[in-house]
């Protein structure tokens, strides 16, 4: 599972013709709405959870299949409560794994906003409050915490006995690291990094860890490698989610996301300095391991249904993990974050963060009047994007399209880049695929960028290519918006104004209820 990696001028996201989005004005609600995190760790937040009547505890069901069946149920419905699957047969007594914790109102809360904000409003608030200064406060070390209420080494190491599932019937193995991050620092500069990549248990002491070409993990990675040195690494197992959340979320080459969830929290994470390996230890998660990557150690890893909803790796001969400690709290939580074929919980928290992250980057690198962006769910937060602007001039969606799909956020893995005016609901496909359909040129409105950044886990990328390494897939840039130089000669839309639309809410809503 490979990681996930300036004010716009401009009014927020304007309802989409026909769309079912924000408002330009109820757009920025979640901007005006000041977040506060009510959890520090997995068990307050599960609390949390718990006050919003959307955890279902569910007793005896089997590592084997069972909770993998659950999972992909889970991922495929709406509104599906967060589970917590308990008495698990064969491992260890009152452990736990936890699964679906991104959904409902439940995932307003996981941001730390209120439960009644529309998606477009909540990644409106992350970008507003969160990514756009991304304060950074150091952690804090302290002697202590949590999970060192066991600390096992030597004989008693034994990864196996954790409720890690066979997710997937054609999964490798047991993957325990999905809802995870690993922590480590860069030889050269000593930057710390936590990046969300695939565990596989291979047996007791060691797993298997497939990073992605090109992610900073795998940099910091390739280098330990050039240097003949084994890679000091830990694996956070049952983090709080906002700390999994940045893991998985492109955060700027040199930042520690451990400073960037400081800043969020308003206040230092508390670390533990480990024992191991001298890295830094959230002192309040579940399960924590330590260990080295070896320069030369390899093992088959694999194959694994990823986020694009294919086994596209197979089973490949990736490094090894070896374990020299294991870190847990009593009854540990293993938190879970399997993908499933699109659109799944995975894309319903990339969506919110990566869009708020992607509207950030397009501004900052000087592109005006971006009034909306989004990265959807069916595409996986990565595949489809969207950008709506407020065009100023000739080339201003060519401009826009271009950036978003080279941005950092954009860059890895894409497919597709839509540009639409600003009277789209970037978040409803519906109205984005209209917008195209009806806006857009198929001779003059694509453009196509070869030889751009893809990964092993692309379905599309042809054996050929494959077995010699060439990871790069090409790019469709889709102007889909009015054309400019005759945009006031552009049929108008038969779709009410936002204002009227709200009105008629107002008025004939009561109409349509149940």
């Amino acid at each position: 599972m490979a990681k996930q990696d300036s004010q716009p001028d401009g009014m927020s996201t304007p309802l989409g013709a026909g769309g079912n989005g924000a408002t330009g004005a109820s757009a920025g609600i979640g901007s005006n709405t000041a977040p506060h995190l009510a959890y520090h760790d997995l068990r307050r937040w599960l609390e949390e959870a718990e006050k919003l009547g959307e955890v279902k505890h569910v007793k005896g069901l089997s590592w084997q299949k069972d909770i993998g069946m659950v999972s992909e149920m889970a991922a495929h419905t709406d509104n599906a409560p967060c589970f917590v699957f308990e008495d698990v047969p064969g491992t260890l007594p009152g452990s736990r794994v936890l699964l679906n914790f991104f959904d409902g109102k439940r995932k307003n809360m996981t941001l730390g906003f209120p439960t009644d904000l529309s998606k477009v409003e909540l990644s409106e608030g992350f970008r507003s409050h969160y990514a756009a200064d991304m304060k950074r406060i150091p952690p804090k070390y302290v002697e202590s915490g949590p999970v060192m209420q066991n600390a096992l080494t030597g004989d008693a190491i034994d990864i196996t006995k954790f409720p890690a599932p066979q997710w997937h019937a054609k999964d490798g193995g047991r993957y325990i690291g999905t809802g995870c991050y690993t922590i480590i620092q860069d030889p050269d500069d000593g930057w710390i990094n936590c990046g969300t990549y695939r565990v596989m248990i291979h047996d007791a002491k060691s797993c298997g860890l497939y990073i992605s070409p090109g992610k900073q993990g795998r940099q910091m990675r390739d280098k330990y490698k050039a240097r003949k040195q084994p890679m000091p690494i830990a694996v956070v197992l049952g983090g709080d989610p906002m700390s999994f959340l940045m893991g998985c979320s492109e955060i700027p080459q040199g930042v520690s996301e451990l400073e960037v969830i400081g800043g969020m929290r308003g206040e230092p994470v508390e670390v533990i300095k480990g024992p191991v390996t001298g890295l830094p230890i959230p002192a309040n998660a579940e399960i924590v391991i330590e260990g080295f990557i070896e320069p030369d150690k390899m093992r088959i890893e694999g194959p694994f249904g990823e986020w694009t909803g294919y086994y596209a790796t197979g089973a490949a001969q990736e490094p090894v993990l070896d374990i020299k400690a294991i870190y847990h709290r009593n009854e540990p939580i293993l938190l879970g974050c399997v993908p499933e074929r699109p659109p799944d919980e995975i894309c319903r928290y990339r969506a919110i963060v990566r869009s708020a992250l992607l509207r950030e980057n397009i501004t900052k690198a000087g592109v005006p009047a971006v009034t909306a962006a989004w990265a959807h769910e069916v595409g996986n937060a990565r595949l489809l994007l969207a950008v709506a602007i407020k065009q100023r001039y000739p080339g201003h969606a060519k401009q826009a399209g271009h950036i978003a799909t080279m941005c950092h956020v954009g860059a890895y893995c894409g497919r597709y880049t839509i540009v639409v005016d600003d009277d789209i609901d970037v978040s409803d496909l519906n109205a984005v695929m209209w917008a195209l359909l009806t806006r857009s040129d198929p001779a003059t409105s694509i453009e196509i960028i070869h030889g751009a950044w893809s990964t092993p886990l692309d379905p599309r990328i042809e054996p050929e290519r494959r077995a010699v390494g060439d990871y790069t897939n090409s790019r469709a840039v889709i102007d889909a918006c009015r054309p400019f130089h005759w945009m006031d000669k552009f049929p108008e839309v038969n779709a009410p104004s936002p204002e009227d639309k709200a009105l008629a809410i107002h008025k004939f809503g009561h109409l349509f209820d149940n």
